[in-house]
């Protein structure tokens, strides 16, 4: 297969090497836009990336003075400015870091430090009250508790930093000059995995960098972007995302929370944002919801059908035609990047229609991430793009329309599951990483992934059905806040299960558009929409069953649904 190679990346062998480069070459461009809010005056502080170098350094300097050094170190936080010093600190000394979930619950979050046997935990104090009852219980290995800000009765990372800026002078040089083993385990991540007890995924610095070689070969970033944080840094999308983003010299700002999206974008004229699916959706049908608000839903079409037109001869007057729209994202967006499930093929025609360029990745903790992605020269709607080129895909045990379990090679494959080798050989074998996706290559090399083997739902006849694929046009109707489609137990039919939907409601949308509505009512309007969409599929495929509820959908922090979890609170 031809190598797909579109823009300048130089390879590196660890992540030191990758940080020190860019210190360099980047020096006085900003890597981080830090916020401070005190009695509602806000400041802005600038950190360049020589600056973030520096202070890397002083903290690790103390951490190796504390006695760190060969040790791990966890992670647990919101997505700020301290979580990446903690991060960057651990791997450019190779610590091993262990970014955990902040959604986690003390019992879970115990167990995490103690079967990754953490050293150290740095905490964010908004989760002061779990760290607290985890000291407490005392069952774990951890002998130090470093707090991300100033707190009574824990060190912080501003002290150390200081401590470390004194002994560098004093000529304490052992972090710096440590040199990193790139292919030894020095992450350990636990997957969102959907059931009960997550596996750890142990990586080397090597896997990561060579991933981030990889993107930057065909994803257009550029120094003068600027991105928004928004995937949780303790997971692998996140993380590595955020490497990609130091290597490519850019500035990235943080996010004050879901609700405040939109005035972000505004306020730090975002050009980068890379989400799932579930948030490029959201954004997509707010700026829908917006246009039909005002009236103006026809007008945009015919604005798209002429752009469309004239791109035909090169004629791109998107920005101009658009500019309105435009403007509720900020006015400088210009590259999305969607990863962690399948997005809908309409809200990515819609953002290119804008004149956004929006490109879809695939990839699992397991391969750090990214196995395949589209570019700026390859997109086809619903795929998930090409291979990265230092990987190779097979497809295994395909069925008659060319289906078959997605396996994947390459640097970026983990080492295996930390201390679980029953299950690193289930998925490792012959140097192949089975994925655990089905899907199929087409003709011109497009990937296109069905679904989850353990989530197709095959019934009595033999045929298969993909949940993702009917989710997809359900989740497209504005009554809609979120479904999951599963087989529901058949009553008449022995060993067979009927397709059912469980829809959660659009609560906003349902105030304003139906007000006093009953529920009964709003079951009847939904389930003829669906019946509609039935209609699009071959009969094996329709819904049969819907329950409507306005509770969100148990999900994991990356906002995949927990199918399994889900379908046992329906007592099925």
């Amino acid at each position: 297969m031809e190598k797909q190679r579109y823009f300048e990346s130089t390879k590196f062998e660890n992540i030191k090497e990758l940080i020190y480069h860019s210190a360099e070459e980047y020096g006085n461009n900003t890597a981080f836009i830090l916020k401070k809010k005190e009695d509602k005056k806000i400041e802005y502080k600038n950190i360049s990336y020589k600056k973030l170098l520096e202070e890397v350094n002083y903290l690790g300097t103390k951490l190796f003075d504390l006695g760190y050094q060969n040790k791990r170190i966890a992670i647990v936080g919101r997505n700020r400015y301290e979580w990446i010093l903690a991060h960057l600190a651990n791997l450019l000394g190779g610590i091993v870091s262990i970014p955990l979930d902040k959604e986690m619950q003390v019992e879970e979050l115990e167990n995490c430090l103690q079967r990754s046997k953490a050293d150290m935990l740095i905490f964010d104090e908004k989760y002061i009250a779990n760290i607290e009852e985890i000291k407490k219980r005392n069952q774990t290995n951890v002998k130090e508790y470093i707090c991300m800000s100033k707190m009574e009765n824990y060190f912080d990372i501003e002290t150390l930093k200081e401590d470390g800026k004194k002994l560098l002078k004093e000529g304490k040089k052992e972090y710096i000059d440590v040199k990193i083993d790139s292919y030894k385990m020095n992450i350990l991540l636990f997957t969102s995995g959907t059931t009960s007890k997550s596996k750890a995924v142990a990586l080397s610095q090597n896997n990561i960098a060579s991933n981030v070689y990889a993107m930057l070969l065909v994803e257009d970033l550029r120094p003068t972007d600027v991105n928004l944080a928004f995937l949780p840094f303790h997971h692998v999308f996140g993380s590595t995302g955020m490497i990609v983003m130091l290597a490519s010299g850019l500035t990235t700002a943080f996010p004050d929370g879901l609700r405040y999206v939109a005035q972000n974008l505004k306020e730090y004229k975002v050009s980068v944002f890379v989400g799932v699916p579930l948030l490029v959706e959201a954004i997509y049908k707010k700026i829908e919801q917006g246009i039909e608000k005002k009236g103006k839903t026809k007008l945009f079409n015919f604005a798209k059908k002429l752009s469309n037109f004239l791109l035909i001869f090169h004629i791109d007057i998107r920005k101009k035609l658009f500019k309105d729209v435009l403007n509720e994202l900020g006015g400088y967006m210009r590259f999305v990047i969607s990863g962690g499930a399948p997005l809908d093929k309409r809200v990515a025609k819609g953002f290119t229609e804008l004149g956004i360029q929006i490109v879809q990745g695939y990839g699992l903790t397991e391969t750090a991430p990214v196995i395949a992605a589209e570019n700026v020269k390859k997109v086809k709607y619903g795929s998930i793009g090409f291979p990265m080129e230092n990987v190779e895909v097979e497809f295994e045990n395909k069925d008659e329309k060319g289906i078959g379990e997605l396996k994947v090679k390459g640097p970026n494959v983990m080492l295996g599951y930390y201390e679980n080798e029953e299950a690193t050989k289930e998925v490792l074998k012959d140097e192949w990483f089975y994925t655990g996706d089905l899907g199929y290559q087409d003709k011109e090399g497009f990937i296109f992934i069905t679904g989850r083997k353990k989530d197709m739902i095959v019934l009595k006849n033999g045929k298969k059905v993909f949940p993702e694929e009917i989710e997809i046009l359900i989740n497209r109707l504005e009554e809609v806040e979120e479904c999951m489609v599963f087989g529901m137990p058949n009553d008449k039919e022995k060993n067979d299960v009927k397709l059912s939907v469980k829809v959660v409601y659009n609560k906003e949308y349902i105030q304003e558009k139906y007000p006093n509505i009953e529920k009964e009512e709003l079951h009847k309007i939904i389930w003829e929409k669906i019946k509609e969409i039935n209609k699009t599929f071959p009969p094996y495929k329709y819904i049969k069953n819907m329950i409507l509820t306005d509770k969100e959908l148990i999900k994991t922090t990356t906002k995949k649904i927990k199918r399994h979890e889900e379908i046992k609170t329906m007592n099925l």
